[in-house]
């Protein structure tokens, strides 16, 4: 006897996980199974708005599912006006007639005979794998249509997640979309390392102060390293000290308070990486592309963002990434592969939740096109699922893998998975 519970049942029943042969009632009578049903998560029957033909007579209604029957009594059904309207009663095991099924001409089908026993044998060995991928040993023998469809459901989940996150943004700064935005570019600046601090300096320094500066780029510059707290020390260079007087003038003028420089992390971090050089950057996209910033949905089109982000920097910042004044022979430009990260991880999500905010769906073509232009992503989530890398061609389908490894593997959760029902596939 495999241990398994009413959830895989559900599972099974669900994803129509059955051997393709007649399905015959307890009574004798051949049922043909018109519609399986939705699966209902609340209380209540286990599939809503099935359909059934039995005897030539089409039946709609709910089909409850149970590892006995006489789960029924012990789930004490028999008294919950809810389960009225049952037209089958889907068990593993038969074990007892009920006078509710009898009396009510519900049928009552028998499963065990139904569930290959390779599906369970399967199902056990995924339960219990102890690997990152529960389904690495099968994933290759999963239906590559299949894994396609699913895939694109997991990208359009790992967007809606993202749009969590704004909105929560979006509610803090009380419906402004422009500081929103800017909030959501910034951090994004930080990338992994420092977007925690990007975003505290981003509340701290308001939008509407930097682009009153816009057009001066030496003073954005002393405002978002001013703010960072990294002009506090004393400094050698004569550009650098330009900035913080510059940034001394201004923060009395509009009464700023810095944050702690000791926020910004550099530690390990590669040149390219360092916030005060991801900070000149964010200046000078600020004095360069104004418009960005207040108009991000004109700025949908891959190219066209690549250019934009594609950042080059003149004067002390051309060979300097840091404030020791120690010159470098790097190229200190945003690189493609930085610049598609912000582009997956800002426009895209972004443009989701402006499509949702302000239902236009125009903006969830920009977002899925922009993530199908961006390159697909190598890290150690992605090459878990190297058995279907020829499937995965762009961002899109990586951007999907890190949700599925997120929310689905990482947590065991098979029976929510549309890739493991394909695995379990008898047929």
């Amino acid at each position: 006897m495999y241990k398994f519970n009413e959830e895989l049942l559900q599972f099974i029943w669900k994803h129509k996980l059955l051997k393709p042969i007649p399905f015959i009632s307890r009574s004798g009578t051949e049922i043909s199974v018109i519609k399986y049903g939705e699966l209902n998560p609340d209380s209540g029957p286990d599939f809503f708005n099935a359909q059934i033909k039995v005897n030539g007579l089409v039946l709609a209604g709910n089909i409850e599912i149970h590892i006995k029957t006489s789960d029924w009594l012990k789930h004490n059904h028999q008294n919950d006006k809810n389960y009225d309207n049952i037209i089958l009663h889907a068990v593993y095991e038969h074990d007892v007639d009920l006078p509710q099924n009898l009396n009510h001409q519900v049928e009552v089908l028998e499963l065990k005979n139904l569930i290959a026993t390779t599906t369970l044998e399967t199902y056990a060995t995924l339960s219990g794998n102890k690997d990152k991928l529960p389904c690495s040993a099968h994933l290759k023998k999963a239906n590559d249509l299949k894994f396609i469809s699913w895939i694109e459901r997991m990208t359009i989940e790992r967007l809606e997640e993202k749009v969590k996150r704004i909105e929560h943004i979006f509610q803090a700064y009380y419906g402004d979309y422009t500081q929103t935005f800017y909030t959501c570019l910034l951090r994004n600046f930080g990338f992994k390392v420092n977007a925690i601090p990007f975003e505290l300096l981003a509340n701290q320094l308001p939008l509407s102060l930097l682009l009153k500066h816009a057009d001066n780029l030496v003073q954005l510059e002393a405002l978002l390293l001013g703010m960072s707290g990294l002009l506090e020390d004393q400094l050698e260079d004569k550009y650098l000290q330009n900035l913080q007087n510059e940034f001394n003038f201004l923060s009395k003028k509009y009464g700023l308070i810095p944050l702690k420089k000791e926020v910004f992390k550099f530690s390990k971090l590669r040149p390219a990486n360092f916030p005060t050089l991801r900070l000149a950057q964010f200046a000078c996209l600020i004095h360069t592309q104004s418009a960005l910033f207040t108009s991000p949905q004109t700025f949908s089109d891959y190219v066209q963002l690549i250019q934009t982000l594609k950042i080059k920097l003149e004067g002390y910042w051309r060979n300097h990434y840091s404030l020791d004044g120690n010159l470098v022979e790097k190229d200190l430009t945003l690189g493609d592969m930085s610049a598609e990260n912000v582009i997956i991880n800002t426009f895209a999500p972004f443009f989701f939740f402006y499509s949702k905010r302000l239902a236009k769906p125009g903006f969830m073509e920009y977002s899925l096109a922009l993530l199908n232009a961006c390159k697909k992503e190598d890290n150690a989530k992605t090459k878990l699922f190297s058995a279907k890398k020829e499937l995965l061609l762009n961002a899109a389908g990586t951007q999907a893998l890190i949700n599925l490894y997120d929310n689905y593997c990482r947590n065991k959760a098979c029976l929510k998975c549309g890739i493991a029902a394909s695995i379990l596939n008898p047929v």
